[in-house]
C-alpha cells in the first residue's frame, strides 16, 4: 500500500471529523445557554422554597453587595448560569470520541466542568471563600458527578444489555 496515500486520506479524514466535531460543539453551546438559564433559576426557586421562609431568593446578599443591586447580581448570575449550561452542553461530545477509553473522557469531562463551574461557584458565593471552603464546595461537586455519572452508566449497561438480548 502507498503510505502517501493513506497519510492524505487519514488526514482528511481527521479535519472531517474535527470539522464535525467543532459543529457540534457549537451546536450543543447554542442549545445549552438557555438550557442552563433554565436550570439556574429553578435550582433558585427550589432553594428559596426549601429555604426561603415565604420569600425569592435569587441570589446570596454577599453577591449583591459587590454588585451594587439584586439586579445586577441576577444578571450576572444568569449569565453566568448560562455559561455553565453551555459548558456542560458543549463538553458532552467527548462522550462521542470512540477512540478515548472511558476513563479518559471522564476525567477529561470532569476537568472541564471543574475548570468552569468552580470559579463561577467561587465569584457567585455560592462557596464560603476559604480553602475549606473550597474543599467542601469540590466534594460536594465531585460526590454529584460521580452519583449522576454511576447512574448514566448504569442506565447505559441496561440499554446495551437489552440491545444485546434482542440480537440474540
Amino acid at each position: 500500500m502507498f503510505r502517501g496515500g493513506t497519510y492524505r486520506k487519514s488526514n482528511t479524514f481527521w479535519v472531517y471529523e474535527v470539522s464535525k466535531l467543532k459543529k457540534k460543539i457549537i451546536l450543543r453551546s447554542i442549545f445549552g445557554l438557555p438550557t442552563g438559564i433554565t436550570i439556574g433559576h429553578l435550582i433558585t426557586l427550589c432553594i428559596s422554597l426549601g429555604w426561603g421562609d415565604g420569600h425569592f431568593y435569587p441570589c446570596v446578599p454577599e453577591l449583591v453587595d459587590i454588585m451594587g443591586s439584586e439586579l445586577r447580581a441576577v444578571l450576572l448570575q444568569t449569565a453566568l448560569y448560562g455559561v455553565l449550561g453551555m459548558a456542560f452542553a458543549a463538553s458532552s461530545v467527548i462522550w462521542e470520541i470512540e477512540r478515548w477509553s472511558l476513563v479518559k473522557q471522564t476525567g477529561v469531562y470532569f476537568l472541564i466542568l471543574s475548570v468552569v463551574f468552580m470559579p463561577i461557584a467561587y465569584f457567585t458565593y455560592w462557596m464560603e471563600h476559604s480553602f475549606v471552603g473550597f474543599l467542601s464546595y469540590f466534594g460536594v461537586f465531585a460526590v454529584l458527578f460521580a452519583v449522576i455519572w454511576l447512574i448514566q452508566y448504569a442506565v447505559g449497561r441496561r440499554v446495551v444489555k437489552k440491545m444485546n438480548a434482542k440480537l440474540k
